[in-house]
C-alpha cells in the first residue's frame, strides 16, 4: 500500500512538473497575443474610469472601484507578455526596444503597476477630486511607456 502511495506521489509530481515546463515554453504568437488581450481589457476598464474621472458619465464608486482592481490586475499580468522572443512573431506595437533597453521598460511597467493599485487602492474613500488627479497621474505612467516603446 505504500509503495502504491509513492509511485502514484512520484508520477503526480512528474506530470506537475511537464506540464509547468509546457506552460512556460509558448510560442511568440501565443505571447502576443497574450499581451494584446490583456490590453484589451485593461483599456475596456480604463474607459469606463476615464469617463467617470472626465464627468462624462455619472461617478458610481462602487463601478470605479471594480474597473482599478481590474486594472490593477490585469496590470500585474502584462510581465509575461513580454517575454524574450516575443518582439516578432506576429503583427504588434511593441517596439524592439523594450528587449533592448530591458531596464528602463521594466521600470515604467513598475510605474504603471504601482499607480494602477494606488488608484484601487484610494477608491474605497478617496473623494472624487482625488481620484481624478490620480486617474491623471496613471494616465501619464501609459503614455511615457508608450511614448518610448509602442509604435504608433
Amino acid at each position: 500500500m505504500l509503495r502504491k502511495l509513492a509511485l502514484s506521489f512520484i508520477l503526480i509530481v512528474a506530470t506537475v512538473g511537464t506540464s509547468a515546463v509546457q506552460a512556460q515554453d509558448v510560442d511568440a504568437e501565443d505571447t502576443i497575443a497574450y499581451r494584446q488581450s490583456l490590453y484589451k481589457l485593461i483599456f475596456w476598464n480604463f474607459g469606463t474610469i476615464a469617463g467617470m474621472a472626465r464627468e462624462r458619465i455619472p461617478f458610481d464608486r462602487d463601478e470605479f472601484r471594480l474597473r482599478a482592481l481590474r486594472v490593477s490586475n490585469f496590470s500585474r499580468q502584462l510581465a509575461e507578455g513580454y517575454a524574450e522572443g516575443s518582439d516578432s512573431g506576429a503583427p504588434t506595437d511593441a517596439r524592439p526596444e523594450i528587449w533592448t533597453n530591458r531596464a528602463d521598460f521594466d521600470a515604467k511597467l513598475a510605474d504603471f503597476q504601482r499607480e494602477a493599485h494606488k488608484l484601487y487602492s484610494m477608491s474605497a474613500e478617496a473623494e472624487v477630486a482625488a481620484l481624478k488627479q490620480q486617474f491623471g497621474v496613471l494616465g501619464g505612467t501609459c503614455k511615457g511607456c508608450h511614448d518610448s516603446y509602442r509604435k504608433d
